[in-house]
């Protein structure tokens, strides 16, 4: 492949660790050619690396618009200056925001209905940092300049609007650490006799 442009080479490189990621963490997955043409939150992310690489060339209003052409198709929006890693899976992808501090690690698998946003109208970071191998379950909301530890788990629906610690399980509203490093760390609830 030496006679394609280094760009591109790259972006292909990237592409096929998107699809192999997939086709591991997504058992409907059947083949590479599916989730390459028929996965929208993989069309989201391809997109976002293209507005992502106009806006850090100061074009910032292609950037943008890449980014509105990329919500129309596949529901999924990114902002062009959100940092996005290698290998995140946005499942299913309708109703999908990342905000534009938001940093998203690499492995972190998203579903459906998620919300990565911010709390405060002032400039600079005013977005979740989420590390690697976070799993966010449908619907859930993660609100603010907030850090979500590697290898947690949100549940589905859960607002999470503060920091946790790596290897934790959250859920509800407002989230709450029920596990960490898998040890269940609620409080039973006793029934009054």
């Amino acid at each position: 492949m030496s006679f394609l442009p280094q760009g591109l080479v790259s972006f292909l490189a990237q592409a096929k660790e998107d699809v192999e990621s997939v086709l591991e963490r997504d058992p409907a997955a059947r083949s590479a050619v599916e989730v390459a043409l028929l996965y929208p939150g993989v069309h989201a992310i391809w997109a976002h690396r293209l507005s992502n690489s106009l806006w850090k060339q100061g074009s910032y209003f292609p950037a943008r618009a890449v980014s509105q052409v990329a919500r129309a198709v596949t529901g999924v929006e990114i902002h062009p200056a959100a940092t996005i890693g290698p290998r995140v899976f946005i499942d299913h992808g309708a109703g999908v925001v990342i905000g534009e501090t938001s940093v998203v690690g690499a492995d972190v698998t998203i579903y459906h209905g998620v919300t990565l946003g911010g709390t405060s109208l002032s400039h600079g970071k005013r977005h979740p940092t989420v590390g690697d191998r976070v799993t966010i379950g449908a619907g859930a909301k993660v609100l603010g300049d907030i850090n979500v530890g590697a290898d947690s788990r949100i549940g589905a629906n859960a607002v999470l609007v503060r920091s946790v610690d790596p290897d934790s399980v959250i859920v509800g509203v407002p989230g709450q650490v029920v596990a960490r490093a898998g040890v269940h760390t609620a409080q039973p609830k006793h029934d009054a006799q």
